[in-house]
């Protein structure tokens, strides 16, 4: 069985592609920080009958992300990185004239820095396997100046530009920067908690990080809206 790590995975987008790749036979290990929220949606996801792997951690502990792609290869190998974890820097967000240093230094650490760190920890069983892929969870934040967005938008734009090195070196792999769009998540209600615009559920843009393993198109930044539209 192919297998993947997959990081924010106890709730939102993270959830949603782990219950969609266990319902496609993947074994998976599963990180979040919050250790009740993991369990209960590894529970979950262990009900489609794979293996799955929980481990509650911070990505930006070196320690930790050894231990996320230790308990991969127990499991087989790596086929699939999904860095998925995000800090905003400021909840709820903020101007750029007050967003915390501190908070700035987080969501770097979180999007852009614990992101290369487990990429470079997989590296060797991403290389071994087959179909090895890595996909980092972008933002349009990350392309477009949107009032506040500045701080994540920047780790986002940051992490984009990491990814297309990382396809260029690493031409064996597919690299995608993916942008899931506003959805319904905690951490979007927690940028903007003032919004009350219905958004669609996590789960609605899934097929088109599906597609992606599907069809492994090449490396580069995809809209996963633009995806599910074209695969209709």
């Amino acid at each position: 069985m192919p297998v993947a790590i997959i990081t924010g995975a106890s709730k939102g987008l993270g959830r949603a592609l782990a219950e969609a790749l266990a319902g496609r036979g993947w074994d998976l290990v599963l990180d979040a920080r919050g250790a009740e929220a993991l369990t209960d949606a590894a529970g979950a996801v262990s009900g489609y009958g794979t293996r799955v792997t929980a481990l509650p951690g911070d990505v930006t502990d070196a320690g930790h992300r050894a231990e996320l792609v230790a308990a991969a290869w127990r499991l087989g190998g790596v086929d699939l990185l999904v860095h998925n974890a995000s800090a905003l820097g400021a909840e709820p967000l903020v101007r750029l004239e007050e967003l915390p240093l501190e908070g700035l230094r987080r969501a770097l650490e979180v999007n852009l820095v614990a992101g290369l760190g487990l990429v470079q920890e997989a590296l060797p069983l991403l290389r071994a396997s087959r179909a090895g892929a890595v996909v980092a969870v972008s933002s349009d934040a990350a392309a477009e100046a949107y009032e506040t967005w500045g701080g994540y938008g920047a780790s986002k734009a940051a992490l984009d530009q990491l990814m297309a090195v990382l396809a260029v070196e690493e031409p064996g792999l597919r690299v995608w920067a993916v942008d899931p769009g506003d959805m319904a998540t905690d951490l979007y209600a927690a940028a903007v908690p003032d919004d009350e615009e219905p958004r669609p559920e996590p789960a609605a843009v899934v097929p088109g990080f599906l597609r992606l393993l599907d069809e492994r198109p090449a490396s580069g930044r995809y809209g996963a809206a633009a995806l599910v539209d074209g695969a209709r």
